[in-house]
């Protein structure tokens, strides 16, 4: 009797896999299990986020000084026409509406020793579960805060989460909180002398841009204010960066700090290249979780590996292939005849 598939095997697939990672390749190179026994082991497994964690939390090293931060990507299935769960949402990656699996994610980040880890993640499925990504970071922080208690300085977030309603939940936890406005937010600078302008749209004088200043967001409480800065990200961008930081003032500093965020992008994109994350092509949504789920456990152990050979992700991934070459090198499988 064969033994039946089990979560590991599953990972290590798609661990070793370089290019494809469907569940028929996966059974066309391996003799223990066909591909109706892979697909019926995804149809029955049931991966949680607490599995990433639960694998995780060992390798985290917190520090009062860490950053938690929340940003979502979409998985793309646009070539996609029976896949369950699948939406058209925006994508920041195609800049554009495509069909695809939302995906909320949140990274820890120790800016001493500028390693971060991925500690939780949600799957956008409003239809199955009716929250927003909004709830999703609620719940998320809130497990941060209450269950993992890990230690933070602050939160790190991008325009789309600097909403009132969660930038005071974050206040409400006792939190400090950095992220972009949109060029449009309404604010004043004035205290009140002058109505409310667009933010892109305020005067800075030269201790203004390297000191920020105090402003009110529109809708927020009366006395309720916060610092502004502006970052000039490149030629080409400028962010306008609020925090409730009250020790915060300097926008050189501001910007380091922003800087973090982008830890969560590299995390996207290593697992969308190296674990497959977005290459399944089942259509129940069950199978899609766990494989969602598998990958990032996946990213994790690359990570771990990455991190023990003082190497990136990428050629502990790669070196695979290195050994392949090195043995084809020495007995080819498929040998020239002529040149």
């Amino acid at each position: 009797m064969k033994e039946p598939v089990t979560r590991l095997n599953y990972c290590q697939y798609l661990l070793v896999s370089q290019i494809n990672y469907t569940l028929t390749n996966f059974a066309d190179h391996c003799e223990s299990f066909s591909h109706d026994a892979i697909n019926r082991y995804l149809r029955g497994e049931r991966i949680t986020p607490r599995l990433v964690w639960d694998n995780v939390r060992g390798q985290v090293v917190a520090t009062a000084q860490g950053y938690v931060v929340f940003d979502d990507t979409v998985l793309d299935k646009n070539t996609s026409f029976a896949i369950e769960r699948v939406r058209r949402q925006y994508s920041g990656n195609a800049k554009e509406l495509i069909k695809g699996i939302g995906v909320v994610t949140c990274v820890y980040v120790n800016p001493t020793l500028d390693q971060f880890w991925l500690i939780d993640y949600r799957l956008h499925d409003p239809e199955g579960d009716g929250k927003s990504k909004l709830d999703h970071v609620r719940e998320m922080l809130s497990n941060i805060v209450y269950q993992k208690q890990l230690p933070c300085h602050a939160v790190l977030m991008d325009t789309w989460y600097a909403t009132k309603a969660l930038m005071l939940f974050i206040e409400s936890l006792a939190k400090i909180y950095y992220c972009p406005l949109k060029n449009n937010r309404q604010v004043d600078d004035s205290d009140g002398q002058r109505p409310y302008g667009r933010v892109d749209a305020l005067p800075w004088r030269d201790e203004e841009q390297a000191h920020g200043k105090q402003i009110k967001i529109k809708g927020f409480p009366r006395d309720h204010k916060v610092r502004l800065f502006r970052v000039e990200v490149s030629t080409h961008r400028t962010d306008w960066v609020v925090t409730n930081d009250p020790t915060q003032d300097s926008t050189a500093a501001t910007q380091q700090v922003c800087g973090f965020r982008w830890k969560i992008e590299q995390l996207h994109r290593e697992g969308k290249q190296l674990t497959g994350l977005e290459r399944c092509q089942c259509r129940k949504a069950r199978i899609q979780r766990n494989h969602i789920g598998c990958a990032f456990l996946v990213w994790v152990r690359l990570k771990e590996l990455a991190t023990q050979t003082g190497r990136t992700v990428y050629p502990v991934k790669y070196g695979l292939l290195d050994e392949y070459l090195i043995q084809q090198l020495k007995n080819p499988s498929l040998t020239m005849s002529f040149a």
